[in-house]
């Protein structure tokens, strides 16, 4: 499940004061919300607040503490029921869909399970039994990775719970950025041929990201930025949505029965269009990168643009050698004028043309861990840079997110590539 690096992970008060700081940032995302924010489930893929910072939880009591904590109770044993999500080696569990109907516990219980837990994985981590040591190492960095993971989600979906509420309630109120004058995208060239992608083993990552392995590139360039909310309006004014021959089958299919005429959360009102977020509804910004579209909707933009999507290869060989993401944010920020690369991490997550499938010679873990990510690769595309509600540091060059092609409430955009 990971490639921890023993220097890195067996440090007890390293391993607690981050436990203690990824835990307070879950309570400290949640807090603007009240208690009725965090109780409401918006459609079957969005979960509760309440319910991701019970899960994160149990996550900690069923892999850590009920294996390793000698004597640990729980406070409650039906929450093995609630709160599991699908490992199915654990066992039953409660519908996803019907998550919103859990009311009880309180949001004050999920709390007090939350301090029950931490103070046990405290004393866990600060005198874990010697045999055990690396393993607890190892399952304490997936236990806080999950969790920034939830942190991530917490935001995607109550931001889709708030967009439900007429009221057009804003989870933080902040200033929209300012407009900004915008060019079409630069490019640049890479050479391809045979190279390696994948975790080389350095660190810690998830099981999905390696083994590292070859790839063969053609010649390729990528735009130097994201398409952005001008670019799209543009795809929206020449009938985008409306030209059958842009979209692949299945697209065409969805955006016809779901009637999509926008990215989620653009609203449109007389002649003008604006845009729900976490910070209120605001006029549509033209430099902003476009947000919430679909696979199907970034293939058919592509498609329009005479360009395509790079490959989940193509966009990690020009990553490589950039820079981490520019720090967490409730929206993504237009690119800055420098030159190079831009916006390769930390804005939207970014649609490849790449399924998400196993990399050669993959292994999944043995056990329950061992449907984190394998069991999984079906039906999903990958993408690839983390977003703007990414959590600092979370997010890698080889770093594999994956949702359904036709997902459209995650932070995802695109950036366009072409063949040299």
């Amino acid at each position: 499940m990971t490639n921890p690096n023993p220097a890195e992970v067996r440090r007890p008060d390293d391993l607690i004061a981050r436990f203690r700081t990824v835990r307070d940032r879950s309570l400290g995302l949640a807090a603007p919300l009240s208690p009725e924010d965090q109780q409401v489930q918006s459609m079957p893929d969005v979960s509760p607040t309440k319910w991701h910072l019970a899960h994160t939880t149990w996550f900690w009591e069923t892999f850590l503490l009920k294996p390793y904590l000698e004597g640990y109770t729980s406070p409650d044993g039906r929450f093995d029921y609630l709160f599991n999500s699908y490992y199915e080696a654990i066992g039953s569990r409660h519908p996803r869909a019907e998550r919103g109907l859990i009311s009880r516990p309180s949001c004050d219980e999920v709390v007090a399970y939350r301090r029950h837990v931490d103070d046990a994985m405290t004393t866990l981590l600060a005198d874990p039994p010697a045999r055990h040591t690396d393993e607890i190492a190892g399952r304490t960095e997936i236990g806080l990775n999950h969790e920034e993971q939830h942190q991530e989600l917490l935001l995607m979906d109550i931001k889709h719970v708030l967009s439900m509420n007429p009221l057009s309630p804003a989870y933080a109120r902040s200033a929209p950025h300012e407009v900004q004058p915008t060019r079409d995208p630069d490019w640049v060239r890479f050479d391809g041929g045979l190279v390696q992608i994948g975790h080389d083993g350095d660190g810690w990552a998830f099981d999905n990201e390696g083994p590292r392995h070859n790839v063969w590139l053609e010649p390729f360039a990528l735009a130097d930025r994201l398409v952005t909310v001008g670019d799209w309006l543009s795809f929206i004014e020449d009938d985008g949505y409306h030209r059958a021959e842009l979209w692949l089958s299945d697209g065409w299919a969805t955006v016809q029965a779901e009637q999509w005429r926008a990215p989620l959360y653009w609203r449109e009102d007389g002649e003008a269009w604006s845009l729900f977020s976490l910070t209120g509804q605001h006029p549509l910004n033209p430099a902003e990168p476009v947000c919430h579209v679909s696979f199907y909707e970034a293939d058919a933009f592509a498609r329009w643009s005479g360009r395509r999507l790079p490959t989940e290869a193509e966009w990690e060989v020009a990553t490589a050698a950039m820079a981490a993401d520019p720090g967490p944010a409730l929206h993504p920020r237009p690119a800055e004028p420098t030159p190079g690369l831009r916006q390769m991490q930390g804005e939207v997550w970014q649609w490849t043309a790449s399924p998400y499938v196993a990399y050669p010679r993959y292994r999944p873990a043995e056990g329950a861990l061992g449907e984190y990510n394998g069991k999984f690769m079906s039906n999903q595309m990958v993408l690839r840079g983390g977003a703007c509600v990414t959590p600092p540091g979370h997010a890698r060059a080889t770093y594999r997110n994956f949702y359904p092609p036709a997902a459209r409430w995650p932070f995802t955009g695109l950036r366009l590539a072409d063949d040299v």
